[in-house]
């Protein structure tokens, strides 16, 4: 499969709210991002965030320095457009994140429903890589999968179900883990999701 032709097509096919992602406010990440008191200056990347209304949220409380990584060129543009002049104080990068190499450190790693449809090894290992090279050190991660409550499909895609304890074990050399919880999501079509969404602090360096 294609897989950047495939999102491209969803991006280009439906709506904002004709998505199962859809959170017209994503309230978790931000109760996350409020609980650890990230500075307003903060290097924040949001992974996969598509057109998601993440960016709206943080640009309106005060975040400085935010990019959004996404495969679909079609989901940021649709981002852009709807944050009109204030696009223009966010870096996007068109991205699939199974090859991206950053070019800066970050200081917030926020990851919500990308990383599960990561199911081939390589690029599971790939990007644990990225998140031991480019958070910074004492940074925080925040990452929501598909529990193993959860679908394992999602826009025809099979996806790979995590656990806390799966999570956990796939970094545990680099984080520390601070909170997981499990979040029911509602979709648009009243269907609920089952999420884990943890939150890991990067070890400081010795």
């Amino acid at each position: 499969m294609d897989r950047k032709a495939h999102w491209e097509n969803i991006y280009q096919t439906k709506s904002l709210q004709e998505v199962s992602w859809f959170q017209p406010k994503p309230e978790t990440s931000l109760a996350f991002i409020e609980q650890n008191n990230i500075p307003k200056n903060a290097a924040i990347i949001d992974i996969g965030g598509g057109d998601s209304m993440l960016v709206d949220h943080l640009l309106n409380l005060g975040y400085t320095d935010i990019t959004v990584l996404d495969i679909s060129a079609s989901a940021l543009e649709r981002a852009k457009a709807r944050l009109g002049n204030k696009a223009s104080l966010v870096s996007w990068i068109v991205s699939d994140i199974a090859e991206f190499t950053p070019t800066r450190k970050y200081d917030v790693w926020h990851d919500r429903a990308a990383f599960h449809f990561l199911t081939n090894e390589n690029e599971i290992m790939h990007y644990v890589s990225l998140l031991n090279d480019f958070v910074s050190q004492d940074g925080l991660l925040l990452i929501g999968t598909f529990s193993e409550q959860g679908p394992t499909k999602c826009s025809g895609i099979e996806i790979k179900q995590y656990s806390e304890n799966k999570l956990n074990l796939l970094i545990r050399n680099t984080y520390n883990k601070l909170k997981c919880e499990y979040v029911d999501h509602l979709t648009p079509f009243n269907t609920i999701q089952s999420f884990i969404f943890c939150s890991f602090k990067h070890k400081k360096a010795a």
